[in-house]
């Protein structure tokens, strides 16, 4: 299936991914050493600080993590299906996670408790909204799927068992764009602070602007 994938969707994939990673270097780096783009760690920190009493820090972990799934609802409710496909609601989806992002650049600023859940519903969004492409399923804010694909396709190889290469060069670019920019998210916080965040977002209206070309270049009977 994969072997249709177009280069574009590649790349794409290691774009996010690498947007991803710097949204969640800035988490785990200030706002109390949590990550973002993903509620693996959050659901962690919840079970944690519920264990320890401490209420008002689990009502925030809980926030957090309902702030990714409204996130993941708003793409669904805004795409209508987990396929990528061109003439759906992307460029919406990224300008809604390139505002969420910068309001919580803004309350990062502020020491506003709502600032993680504007990054996290960001992270939502960018993670629903691309699901599956030729059978292939896609995450872009998280790797535990993606190692784990990896890992089944080298077993499968040292048993000289058919592997689609098509799939693994994606799974290493999503891995290597998040591990890219959990390096850079890294260093710009280091250098800058909260304003890292202009990254992602730049990022985000960049691939808003490409998918509005792509999409008005291609014609009408391909949506």
């Amino acid at each position: 299936m994969t072997k249709r994938l177009p280069t574009w969707v590649e790349w794409g994939a290691w774009l996010l991914a690498l947007n991803a990673g710097g949204i969640n270097a800035v988490g785990l780096l200030s706002f109390e050493h949590q990550a973002i783009s993903h509620v693996t760690g959050s659901v962690s920190w919840l079970g944690l600080e519920l264990a320890r009493g401490h209420l008002a820090a689990s009502l925030h972990l809980a926030l957090v993590v309902l702030a990714f799934f409204a996130g993941a609802a708003l793409s669904g409710a805004l795409l209508e299906d987990s396929t990528l496909r061109l003439g759906r609601r992307y460029g919406i989806c990224l300008l809604i996670e390139a505002a969420l992002l910068a309001a919580a650049l803004r309350g990062f600023h502020h020491d506003a408790p709502t600032a993680a859940l504007w990054a996290s519903a960001a992270c939502g969004i960018q993670n629903a909204m691309v699901s599956t492409y030729s059978g292939t399923v896609i995450r872009t804010t998280h790797v535990t799927g993606i190692v784990t694909d990896l890992g089944i396709a080298l077993g499968h190889w040292l048993r000289r068992l058919p592997v689609d290469g098509r799939r693994v060069r994606l799974h290493l670019l999503v891995l290597a764009g998040f591990t890219a920019g959990a390096v850079a998210g890294a260093r710009a916080w280091l250098e800058w602070g909260f304003a890292a965040l202009w990254g992602p977002v730049l990022i985000c209206l960049a691939l808003a602007a490409a998918y509005g070309v792509v999409h008005l270049q291609r014609p009408a009977s391909a949506d």
